[in-house]
């Protein structure tokens, strides 16, 4: 079924995770780069009109551009990914869309609260268990470790490869080169 989703793209992340993602998360080899998700899912893709970009631009554009760091590695039953922080910035632009798209809640409204994460390993529990093994110690001898999230991609999947369809820039970005 075609979906979006709003994310927040990591390509700093991606030399730290690449291997891990492409061995334990489907969505990898999807076209889904290294993120953070910040609602999913959203519409079908042939709903997304003009007025509904110009929305979603009027919800985010009230959340500023903000420094983050990939501080540890975390768990959920069959998940394991890597904790941002400040986590707030992030719930910042979850709430700014859900407010302005109340139909469309994080995962569905399958859980209680956002945790902001960049997923690593997804679907298996020993995968999620043997990724997030690999990758504590990786993470502690990593370098490029303090990020900016000036810009929130909408991807979607009409076709069975995710790809970007637009990009939102928060407020204070510095303009693209």
């Amino acid at each position: 079924m075609p979906t979006s989703a709003f994310v927040v793209t990591v390509p700093a992340a991606e030399p730290l995770v690449q291997d891990l993602r492409n061995r334990f998360d489907a969505t990898a080899k999807l076209g889904v780069p290294a993120h953070i998700t910040v609602l999913y899912p959203f519409m079908s893709p042939d709903e997304i009109t003009l007025d509904v970009l110009h929305l979603a631009q009027a919800a985010l554009k009230g959340v500023p551009a903000f420094e983050f760091s990939l501080t540890g590695v975390g768990r959920f039953p069959t998940t394991a990914y890597l904790i941002p922080e400040p986590a707030e910035p992030f719930i910042a632009l979850t709430t700014a869309l859900m407010e302005r798209f109340p139909a469309y809640r994080p995962y569905g409204g399958a859980h209680e609260a956002t945790v902001p994460h960049l997923t690593v390993a997804h679907g298996d529990a020993a995968h999620a268990h043997a990724a997030a093994q690999e990758l504590a110690p990786q993470l502690s001898a990593w370098r490029a470790n303090q990020m900016t999230c000036d810009t929130v991609m909408l991807i979607e999947n009409s076709s069975g490869r995710w790809k970007e369809m637009h990009q939102f820039r928060l407020l204070g970005a510095r303009p693209s080169a």
